[in-house]
């Protein structure tokens, strides 16, 4: 059964839902969604033995916003503020796209807070891949329109990269991006981040996911295992970039692969 919480921080008040008992997995979702993205991987990694908790990142879902012009920084500083209301010392923790980034540089900047790392669909980002985005045009965000046709809008602008016969999975992200603060400070952020430096301050062992029908993220798995050479790899075929709502017993399959199995003592 998930359960649903909110924890005041420093930062505001920090929306979770969260399912079983047993070693924490904190999991990150991507720009602009929420703890929903994880609805249905929660309970499979409760079956297996562990606390499953899923956070709206500062700005998503119920959770208070962040500065204007948030950075990776701001959201990493919210996931840390999140672990100590909840009194969790040490987590594994999973990311998928903006989460990933967002995880990364938690492992980087806390690494004694970081057991295994999981990085799903997260891009690489160094001075190329900064300088490639700078121009790029919003990825969700555009004019408000009297008639509502926006919203129409941002269904479209997203349908491609969605599996064909899925509209229950745009409606979801739909219903998460109506709830964001912005629709775009998220990728604003990943643009903006020095991957490259944070990256060997990474000490955690890690698992990369990625996903074959991704066409944002996986261009960039060959370039994150090249950075993170001691990373193992799963690609899950036919993953796109809803990969743990569209393929959620997938996705949980490869990270309960990774994770270490909880003993007796930490399941009791």
């Amino acid at each position: 059964m998930t359960s649903y919480g909110y924890c005041p921080t420093v930062h505001g008040q920090l929306h979770y839902a969260e399912s079983g008992a047993g070693p924490a997995v904190l999991l990150l979702h991507q720009t602009p969604r929420s703890h929903d993205e994880y609805r249905d991987v929660l309970p499979i990694l409760a079956g297996a033995g562990f606390r499953a908790i899923a956070m709206d990142t500062r700005g998503f879902g119920r959770s208070a916003a962040p500065p204007a012009a948030a950075t990776i920084e701001d959201y990493a500083d919210g996931v840390t503020a999140l672990l100590d209301a909840l009194g969790l010392d040490r987590v594994h923790l999973v990311g998928h796209h903006t989460g990933g980034v967002v995880a990364v540089e938690v492992a980087a900047r806390w690494p004694d807070r970081v057991d295994r790392l999981v990085l799903s669909s997260t891009p690489y980002l160094d001075a190329e891949a900064r300088a490639a985005r700078a121009g790029r045009p919003p990825i969700d965000d555009g004019p408000l329109s009297p008639d509502g046709a926006h919203l129409a809008q941002l269904w479209q602008r997203r349908q491609a990269f969605y599996p064909a016969g899925r509209p229950d999975l745009l409606a979801r992200f739909v219903r998460d991006a109506l709830a964001a603060s912005s629709l775009e400070d998220g990728h604003r952020a990943v643009s903006r981040y020095r991957m490259e430096e944070r990256l060997p301050a990474v000490r955690a062992r890690t698992l990369l996911i990625g996903a074959d029908a991704d066409p944002y993220a996986f261009v960039d798995l060959e370039r994150m295992r090249a950075a993170l050479p001691a990373a193992a790899c799963v690609v899950l075929a036919g993953g796109g970039v809803p990969l743990p709502d569209q393929m959620p017993a997938e996705f949980a399959a490869a990270v309960l692969g990774f994770l270490p199995t909880p003993n007796a003592e930490e399941l009791a």
